[in-house]
């Protein structure tokens, strides 16, 4: 076979002290023809950023398995990465140079890494060339948002008609001990010895150990491949990469269409200990199950870990006592060291929820009957001047609040690990964040606690607080 039709073409080269591999790689199933159109909107530079989200998300991708969450740093160490398509009459292929070495085995890329890089792809274009998506995302109505929400799930064929529900979304910190991350697996693997698929956000740590640990149940089970779903946003794929055992991976546009596929997605939520990421989902998902219109639906929601976790999900359920009162802890169960009672948990919980969408003909794969509000729907753009003007106050309905404070927490990871957010503390010093000091006092002890308990950040990494409570 000639050398130009090789799959992968390699050399290996020297970026600073990282290695780099250049490569061209073929599709597999995910995508395989694009127009012409959508070729030359692609790489057009001068076309509203397009190209540079796909190369700073494809980078991401395939700087899987590495130690680094800050989005800025990752841009400087790869500064020779680039990635451009070939089209071919019989499809597409990607050239890339400067790719981190580790994305590859004997020169072949990593198949599951391959696999993610032709769904960033898939994504990027669905989400800039699709018209009436288009026109959705642009649209302030909350059922065209869940309807941007349905169809980017749809093109990423995470929606499965005909399947009973099954799907648990575990939510976690990316930087978490290794008792921790031991514990999440421990949890998969009892999960999948039930049948259940597993949803993250498809990064290392907590989002990463139940898919591992339910991978080991399915093959004891014999259920043959098991569904491993992922589901990004740009702004925070750097710090949460997709780690290769996804199998499914969505890319949404930004964070809070990302939480609603989430929650539309999933049939039941197990929270796992995390830092303001973590934080930032759980008063998103609190907020919505406190609307008024939410109360009487059934979703499972579990918080759990080792022993050695106990105290960090005691400080969350005080500050939600705190901050949301009784109404909200009402709303989940604290299960401490018990992988077992969390899997007869979510099943049973689960079992409810089917049985409440077969009584009022809800679909089963996507959860059209949750009232998600404007509030929750929104993009939050998190600059000094938005930070600052936070409503926090106990003169807002508890869903409210809970809205505004994720916000709040949203705003920190931005500073904390997203380039866009690391790049304006940087220029304009850190967010200031104000409120009532009975809501404050508590926000503050939990951040204090996270920093003291190294959940800011990856081991190793140095943190200071991009932010200061006013």
């Amino acid at each position: 076979m000639p050398q130009s039709q090789l799959p992968y073409q390699h050399t290996h080269r020297e970026s600073g002290i990282y290695h780099t591999i250049d490569a061209i790689i073929s599709p597999q199933d995910q995508l395989n023809i694009l127009s012409k159109a959508e070729v030359a909107k692609l790489l057009d530079v001068s076309q509203s950023g397009l190209y540079r989200l796909f190369r700073s998300c494809a980078l991401a991708v395939l700087n899987c398995g590495n130690s680094l969450d800050d989005g800025k740093e990752l841009m400087e160490r790869y500064p020779n990465f680039a990635i451009r398509i070939i089209q071919e009459e019989r499809g597409i292929k990607l050239d890339v140079k400067g790719a981190p070495a580790s994305a590859f085995v004997d020169g072949k890329m990593i198949r599951g890494i391959s696999e993610h890089l032709f769904a960033v792809l898939r994504d990027v274009i669905f989400a800039s060339s699709d018209e009436r998506l288009r026109h959705v995302l642009q649209s302030a109505a909350p059922e065209d948002t869940t309807d941007a929400v349905f169809h980017m799930l749809r093109n990423a064929d995470i929606i499965r008609p005909k399947v009973d529900p099954n799907v648990v979304v575990c939510w976690g910190g990316h930087s978490i001990s290794m008792g921790e991350y031991d514990y999440t697996k421990k949890v998969g693997y009892q999960m999948g010895l039930r049948g259940l698929d597993i949803c993250t956000g498809c990064g290392p740590g907590a989002m990463k150990g139940p898919m591992k640990g339910a991978t080991i149940g399915h093959a004891k089970q014999r259920l043959g491949v098991g569904r491993y779903i992922g589901i990004t946003e740009p702004g925070i794929i750097a710090a949460e990469a997709p780690n290769p055992i996804v199998n499914e991976l969505a890319i949404m546009p930004d964070i809070e269409k990302r939480l609603e596929a989430f929650v539309r997605a999933g049939h039941g939520i197990v929270v796992f200990p995390g830092g303001a990421g973590t934080a930032e989902e759980i008063l998103y998902l609190l907020g919505i199950l406190l609307h008024p219109d939410n109360r009487e639906l059934p979703f499972p929601l579990v918080f759990t870990g080792p022993a050695s976790a106990a105290d960090y999900f005691r400080q969350i359920d005080q500050f939600i006592s705190a901050t949301l009162g009784p109404e909200a802890q009402q709303k989940y169960q604290i299960i401490i060291d018990n992988p077992e009672a969390v899997a007869h948990a979510m099943v049973a919980g689960i079992a409810s929820v089917r049985a409440f969408r077969k009584n009022t003909d809800d679909a089963y794969y996507f959860n059209w009957q949750l009232k998600i509000s404007p509030d929750f729907q929104q993009p939050f753009a998190p600059t000094h001047e938005n930070m600052r003007s936070l409503q926090l106050s106990r003169d807002l309905d508890n869903h409210q609040l809970a809205a505004n404070l994720r916000r709040a927490f949203s705003g920190i990871v931005a500073g904390n690990v997203k380039e866009e957010g690391i790049r304006a503390i940087e220029a304009h010093g850190l967010f200031k964040i104000s409120g009532e000091q009975c809501i404050m006092q508590p926000v503050d002890e939990l951040l204090k606690a996270f920093q003291a308990q190294g959940r800011m950040k990856l081991p190793g990494s140095h943190y200071s607080p991009c932010y200061e409570i006013v």
